[in-house]
C-alpha cells in the first residue's frame, strides 16, 4: 500500500487550537504539579517558583515587542512598576479588592505605553530604546521623590491577594497569568496583525511599501506589551506586600531581557521555558554567594554573549534543531512504516 500522510491526533489538533504543542502542554502540567512533589513542596522553593513564573510571564510580554517589532523597551519594568503602584494605591485609598485593581493597573500601564509609544516609536533602533529607557528612569524618579504618595525608598505596604503565609495559592495564580500572557501574545501573532508585526520586525521599509503602517502597528504592539507588564505588576504588588522604586530599576529590565533572549528572541515560549531553571540557579547563586552581589547579572551577561555568538535563536533554536525536528521526522517515519505494513 502506498504511503499516506500521517494525520495529527484529536489531542494534537485541540492543543494546536490552544497554541500549545504536546511538549508545551506537558510542561505546563509538570509546573502545576511541581509544588506537590518533594523537594519542591518546601515553602522557600515554592517562593522561588513564584518568582520564576512571574519572570517567565514578563519575558513573554517583553519578547512580544522585542522579538516581533524589534523595539527593546528598556523602560519595561518601570511600566510594570506603574501598574503595581496604581493597583496598590487604589486598594490603600479606597479599599477595593486587589483582584479588581490589578486590571486598573493594567489599563494605566496600557495608557502610559500608548503615549510612550507615540513619543519613542517615531525613532528607530537604539534611539527608540534609549528614549524608552529615559522615560522609564523618569517614572522611577517620580516614584522615589513623591514620598507623600509612594513613601519612596521607605516602601509602600500593600494588602496581599491572600491572607496566608503559604506561597502555593500565589504560585497557581501567577502560573495562570503566565499561561494567559502566552495565549494572548501567541493568538495575536497568529492573526493578520501578527503578520504585520513580523514584517515590520524583519524589514520596516519593505513592510511600508507593502501598505503596512509601521507606526500604527508598533504602537499597538507596544501598548499591549505594556498592558501585560502592568497587569503582572499588580500581582507583584499584592504578592510581595511592599513596593519600593527599586522594582522599576533598569537592572530588573535587563534580567527580563536576558531571559527572553536566552530563551529565543521571537519564540515567546522560549523565555518561559528557561525562566524556571535560571531563576532556581540564580537564587542558589545569591544564597550561596551572598558576599558577591550582582554576580547573577554577570552570569546573565556571559550567557547572552555565548547565545549571541553560538545560538542567536537561543534555547528555542536549540530545541527545534536537536529535539523538535528529529522527533517529528521519527514520528513521520514510524507512521509511514505503519502505513506500509497496513
Amino acid at each position: 500500500m502506498s504511503k499516506s500522510t500521517p494525520q495529527p491526533g484529536a489531542l494534537s489538533v485541540l492543543l494546536g487550537k490552544l497554541c500549545f504543542t504536546p511538549a508545551g502542554a506537558a510542561g505546563v502540567v509538570l509546573l502545576a504539579l511541581l509544588p506537590l512533589i518533594p523537594p519542591f513542596n518546601q515553602e522557600y522553593l515554592v517562593r522561588w517558583l513564584v518568582q520564576a513564573a512571574l519572570l517567565a510571564a514578563l519575558a513573554v510580554a517583553f519578547d512580544f515587542t522585542s522579538g516581533y517589532v524589534s523595539i527593546v523597551n528598556f523602560g519595561f519594568c518601570a511600566i510594570m512598576g506603574l501598574g503595581a503602584y496604581t493597583s496598590a494605591l487604589i486598594v490603600i485609598k479606597t479599599g477595593i479588592s486587589p483582584w479588581l485593581t490589578i486590571w486598573v493597573g493594567a489599563c494605566t500601564a496600557a495608557v502610559m505605553g500608548f503615549f510612550i509609544g507615540l513619543i519613542t516609536l517615531r525613532l528607530r533602533g537604539i534611539f527608540a530604546a534609549c528614549l524608552a529607557w529615559f522615560l522609564g528612569l523618569a517614572l522611577m524618579g517620580l516614584a522615589t521623590k513623591m514620598i507623600w504618595l509612594t513613601r519612596g525608598p521607605l516602601g509602600l505596604r500593600v494588602p496581599r491577594l491572600f491572607d496566608t503565609a503559604s506561597n502555593i495559592p500565589f504560585y497557581y495564580v501567577i502560573l495562570v497569568m503566565m499561561v494567559v500572557t502566552y495565549l494572548i501574545t501567541r493568538l495575536l501573532v497568529g492573526t493578520k496583525m501578527g503578520l504585520a508585526f513580523k514584517a515590520i520586525g524583519q524589514n520596516m521599509e519593505a513592510a511600508r511599501t507593502s501598505g503596512i503602517n509601521p507606526m500604527f502597528y508598533r504602537i499597538i504592539n507596544f501598548t499591549i506589551s505594556c498592558a501585560l507588564a502592568g497587569w503582572l505588576g499588580g500581582f507583584y504588588a499584592h504578592y510581595y506586600g511592599i513596593l519600593t522604586p527599586d522594582m522599576m530599576h533598569t537592572a530588573k529590565t535587563v534580567e527580563v531581557l536576558a531571559i527572553a533572549y536566552i530563551g529565543g528572541r521571537g519564540s515567546l515560549w522560549g523565555g518561559a521555558a528557561v525562566a524556571f531553571p535560571f531563576m532556581l540557579a540564580m537564587e542558589l547563586v545569591r544564597s550561596g554567594l551572598s558576599n558577591l552581589p550582582g554576580l547573577n547579572l554577570v552570569i546573565y551577561g556571559l550567557m547572552l554573549m555565548l547565545i549571541m555568538i553560538y545560538y542567536p535563536g537561543g534555547f528555542a533554536q536549540f530545541y527545534n534543531t536537536y529535539i523538535g525536528r528529529p522527533k517529528k521526522h521519527l514520528i513521520r517515519k514510524l507512521s509511514g512504516g505503519a502505513a506500509d505494513n497496513a
